[in-house]
């Protein structure tokens, strides 16, 4: 007489899936919302403590202006024409060039992953020229261009160019064979392969190469318009400094991390909505 075979069935699981939303839950909740806050409110009052006072150690705090002066010469700075102007002018460089860059990182990210004779041909020149910074091509963009305008927005698009073309490059040859082959066992063709495995697949490592170059792209396009530039955030920053206004260039500096920030979240933003047929995605929306 033998024993009965133990029958392993699928209802257990079931048991532990109550508690998976609240592992998987990644959204901040308002606990951590206060205490983001409340880092950078303590950040603030260790300032304005250590410039009112006049605090000089190591570092010489007493030449910097207080967190007050800073708030009144930005409430100055936002009722002038100057200022708004600087911001559009700066905005219109940084798109006009992470949008070039973008299409022209994607479409060679893809043709360096996917094609040897592009590779063989392309990939030597972008190799030399990535480890350039692109603000080392300013002296060649003012020699180049006919305007600092052109300029500019040339040393915003290579700033942002290479960490696109990198991310979708690597993006494309991690993809998985498999399923490249499936859709051609298919019947599927060159371009069911691209609009069904490739393009879809590589979009994690797009969007993340994306969120490097906009970063990277805001710091060469306020160092052009230090160097060059004739409207813009950095050129006036820059300004400010010559004449010794400091409460005005930090209200440069704010304004650029503000823009900074606004950007890369947008991308972030975008880019889970893009993806967000991933199962992390899914588990994030739990």
């Amino acid at each position: 007489m033998t024993a009965a075979p133990v029958v392993l069935t699928t209802d257990e699981p079931a048991v532990a899936s109550p508690a998976a939303p609240a592992r998987n839950d990644r959204r901040p909740s308002w606990p951590s919302w206060l205490v983001r806050i409340g880092s950078v409110a303590a950040a603030i009052a260790l300032w304005q403590l250590l410039t009112a006072n006049d605090v000089r150690l190591w570092l010489r705090f007493d030449t910097l202006p207080t967190v007050t002066e800073i708030v009144h010469a930005f409430g100055n700075r936002l009722g002038t024409q100057d200022y708004w102007l600087d911001l559009g002018q700066s905005l219109i460089r940084i798109l006009t060039g992470f949008a070039l860059a973008a299409i022209a990182g994607v479409v060679t990210g893809i043709l360096l992953g996917r094609s040897p004779r592009f590779a063989n041909v392309f990939g030597p020149l972008t190799e030399l020229a990535r480890p350039i910074p692109a603000i080392a091509i300013v002296p060649v963009a003012i020699l180049l261009f006919p305007s600092d305008e052109a300029g500019i927005v040339f040393i915003t698009f290579l700033a942002a160019y290479f960490p696109i073309m990198v991310s979708t490059r690597h993006a494309v040859r991690a993809l998985p064979t498999l399923w490249e082959d499936s859709v051609r066992t298919l019947g599927g063709s060159r371009w069911d392969v691209i609009a069904r495995v490739v393009l879809p697949g590589i979009l994690p490592g797009v969007f993340g190469g994306l969120s490097v170059g906009i970063g990277v792209a805001w710091i060469c396009v306020i160092s052009a318009e230090m160097i060059s530039g004739r409207l813009g955030v950095g050129y006036r920053t820059w300004q400010a400094y010559t004449v010794l206004a400091y409460p005005e260039v930090f209200v440069g500096i704010i304004t650029i991390g503000v823009l900074g920030f606004g950007t890369s979240a947008a991308i972030e933003l975008i880019g889970r909505r893009v993806t967000r047929w991933l199962p992390r995605g899914q588990e994030a929306r739990q």
